[in-house]
């Protein structure tokens, strides 16, 4: 049974939301402010966190921030009311996987949470060549805890940065589209654009390429996508 935890401060959406997971068969865990959120989300024992932006005590960027640094790599799918894009950018630059504005339909949630923990057990495992880690140039990646170091020097990846990086790895030499990496990163090829995945490859370039404009391990494929080359 998949752990929740739902972090919210709206009573009624609370029992709304507990009510349909549960009766969708996941076992749900609840936190009504920042500093709760915090101390469950750092255990590691939920499979995915619905994270609320605007809490008592601190907020939801926080909270996301502060679990990616302690190294929790648990799914994040913030839930808010504030639907700007700034707030998006700000929401996925700190590590969150997914954003979702209220009012939302409870199918398109429930779609998302499904996406998240598909691409949890998909990352579970290595793919053949990987094993627990792989190194190109001076960066080395360590598929069991997470981690990428450049030069000696821990690099901080988000966890949405980590996967794919670890898809280009998996899948190194191939042409890859934006839609597969949309599909097979994100989970699902409706939102967010294929825009997204060009905004993560100029993330990830930024931490793990000497010269970002003329990248050597991430070449953009014209017309295509992207392929990975070490």
């Amino acid at each position: 049974m998949p752990r929740v935890l739902l972090v919210e401060d709206e009573p009624g959406l609370v029992m709304t939301l507990t009510d349909r997971l549960t009766s969708e068969g996941y076992e749900v865990d609840c936190a009504t402010d920042a500093r709760t959120a915090l101390e469950s989300g750092s255990t590691g024992a939920f499979d995915v966190i619905l994270l609320d932006v605007m809490l008592p005590g601190g907020n939801g960027f926080d909270v996301c921030r502060t679990l990616r640094q302690k190294g929790v790599q648990t799914p994040v799918l913030m839930l808010t009311a504030r639907g700007q894009v700034v707030d998006k950018v700000v929401g996925l630059k700190l590590g969150a996987d997914d954003y979702l504005v209220k009012p939302f339909e409870m199918a398109e949630l429930m779609a998302r949470i499904e996406a998240l923990l598909r691409r949890g057990s998909s990352t579970s495992s290595s793919a053949p060549g990987t094993t627990d880690g792989f190194v190109f140039g001076d960066i080395s990646v360590d598929f069991r805890k997470a981690e990428v170091t450049k030069g000696g020097q821990q690099l901080e990846l988000s966890a949405r940065e980590f996967k794919l990086l670890k898809y280009f790895v998996e899948h190194r030499g191939a042409a890859l589209t934006r839609d597969e990496l949309l599909n097979e990163v994100w989970g699902y090829n409706a939102m967010p654009s294929t825009r997204t995945v060009d905004v993560h490859v100029a993330w990830l370039r930024q931490k793990l390429e000497d010269n970002p404009r003329h990248p050597q391990y991430i070449h953009t494929v014209h017309g295509l996508g992207y392929k990975f080359i070490a």
